[in-house]
């Protein structure tokens, strides 16, 4: 008989049970054990239920990296509740917004930010308040596989974040197909070393170790000073560190070898081959690049360790962005302007479908479900090679139209990353009635001759896709997901500057 519904609890009590005195969690304060973690997430648990929480219904969580985000993802989860973990770097209006589309009525935090949620309807559960209890499943109800089961926000790096629904059966297949994508089986007494916020990646890993036994290690932020003396002593065995978080380690090793890790996992932005040859130096090849999405749990492709460093190694300074084959209950499509699929080695729309992705998008206007066997459209734009590997260029809405031509904004990024390290670039595109628009290069933190060599490295792409202009900015504007927010650079550009247009278009910095 297929089952229809699950109880959460039943799968955690087996967790606490087999692997009750094992180190789960590691943060800044200590240790917390799996009897320990089960222990506080059946209290949590078990006063969302006793306040009426209803099976699907979202529950808000709003907690920095460390023991009391793991626990309290354990206790909204086996209360039945839609896990609606909220990024802890949100600003106000964001964090809003996110409470306003899922209409929360409970939210779960630290008594340090527990008066930015009291307010008429929305219940407030402080961690510091959460006694412990016995993670007993007949306590605890059995939720149907479709009802609602997680919740994450886009990145809203286009408009106004949308929430992303998960449904309790794709929450379970989800994390059984990331366990699956593994390169390396986790062991007892591995150790995973995560950084970014759990809000994010980071609790899916947590998910995926935890159900091995192993151990995870969160830090709250990429503080070199706290992870490389970890690193060194062994005290960690693997890591994920996109490539914003790699950049800031790399920079700090500099002239050092780290050779313990086994992977590095990077994914949600593109990694430039300047980078990859820094992190191979200080650690070895052993990073293992993935695409992903919020709409579908990481990974959707996979790149190994060893796949990396081929590419890497073969196409040296020109390797362009390979994140590799489609993972396991994962289909990918790249489709032309006209929505049709287009031939291998044709760049298009990436759209992908699985079992396990989302089950719709929830706005301020309401719920809207994906149609049965509906392809995601990604908004990415790539090509799949003649050996089946996706290759990415950027984001379809942050194409620069300049002279006729297309131009994706992540591609100039790229070309000129190795021209700036350690700080970074971002082109963009400002209008332009000669040219359409035309392309602009910001640089962050650039070394002190950076314009000679990025208009260095320019000269080697391809003359439409070079840059018109360069400024040099203080930081590139990122938003809680450490994205690159390009529309707060144009408006920087446009507010600091005047476009000289005509064939030979300049910059005319404006009197302040």
């Amino acid at each position: 008989m297929t089952a229809t519904a699950i109880n959460w609890a039943t799968e955690f009590s087996v967790l606490a049970s087999r692997f009750a005195d094992r180190a789960a969690v590691a943060d800044a304060a200590g240790e917390a054990t799996y009897a320990e973690l089960s222990r506080k997430a059946a209290a949590l648990g078990e006063r969302l239920v006793a306040a009426g929480v209803m099976p699907g219904e979202p529950v808000a969580t709003f907690l920095r990296n460390g023991r009391s985000a793991v626990w309290a993802s354990f206790g909204v989860t086996v209360a039945g509740a839609a896990e609606t973990a909220l990024n802890p770097g949100l600003g106000k209006a964001d964090r809003e917004h996110c409470l306003a589309v899922t209409k929360a009525r409970h939210a779960v935090t630290s008594a340090c930010h527990a008066d930015l949620f009291r307010r008429p309807g929305l219940s407030v559960h402080d961690v510091e308040d959460i006694g412990e209890a016995s993670l007993e499943p007949k306590r605890f109800p059995s939720v149907p596989l479709d009802a609602w089961g997680k919740i994450l926000f886009t990145s809203g790096t286009t408009g106004l974040a949308k929430g992303v629904v998960y449904a309790q059966g794709q929450r379970w297949l989800a994390n059984l197909m990331l366990r699956a994508a593994l390169p390396i089986t986790p062991r007892a007494d591995g150790r995973l070393l995560l950084m970014t916020p759990f809000s994010h990646g980071a609790s899916l890993m947590t998910y995926a170790y935890l159900d091995h036994g192993s151990s995870v290690v969160l830090l709250d932020g990429a503080d070199p000073n706290l992870l490389l003396p970890l690193i060194k002593r062994g005290e960690v065995d693997e890591m994920f560190a996109p490539p914003t978080v790699l950049t800031k380690i790399v920079a700090a090793a500099e002239g050092r070898r780290y050779p313990g890790l086994k992977t590095i996992f990077c994914g949600t932005a593109v990694l430039s081959p300047a980078l990859y040859a820094r992190a191979r130096e200080i650690f070895g090849p052993v990073v293992r690049v993935t695409y992903g999405k919020s709409e579908v749990f990481n990974p959707i492709t996979v790149l190994e360790a060893a796949e990396t460093d081929a590419w890497y190694r073969e196409g040296g300074a020109n390797a362009d962005a390979c994140v590799g084959w489609p993972a396991s209950g994962v289909e990918i499509e790249v489709r032309g302007e006209e929505g049709v699929q287009v031939s291998r080695g044709e760049f298009g729309e990436v759209h992908v479908r699985a079992r396990h992705m989302m089950s719709g998008y929830l706005r301020l206007e309401g719920y809207e479900p994906m149609r049965p066997d509906e392809f995601h459209a990604t908004g990415d734009l790539g090509a799949i090679d003649a050996r089946g590997r996706l290759h990415l260029v950027g984001r379809a809405a942050e194409v620069i139209k300049t002279g006729g031509y297309k131009v994706a904004a992540e591609e100039v990024d790229r070309a000129l990353a190795s021209a700036v390290q350690p700080g970074e670039v971002a082109a963009v595109g400002i209008p332009s009635e000669y040219w359409g628009e035309v392309i602009v290069a910001a640089v962050e933190d650039g070394p002190e001759d950076w314009r000679d060599r990025v208009e260095a490295a320019a000269r080697e792409m391809t003359a439409y896709k070079r840059p018109r202009a360069y400024v040099e900015v203080a930081a590139l504007p990122r938003n809680a997901m450490a994205k690159i927010q390009r529309v707060l650079i144009r408006d920087e550009v446009l507010r600091r500057y005047r476009l000289v247009d005509g064939p030979r278009p300049r910059l005319e910095a404006k009197a302040q």
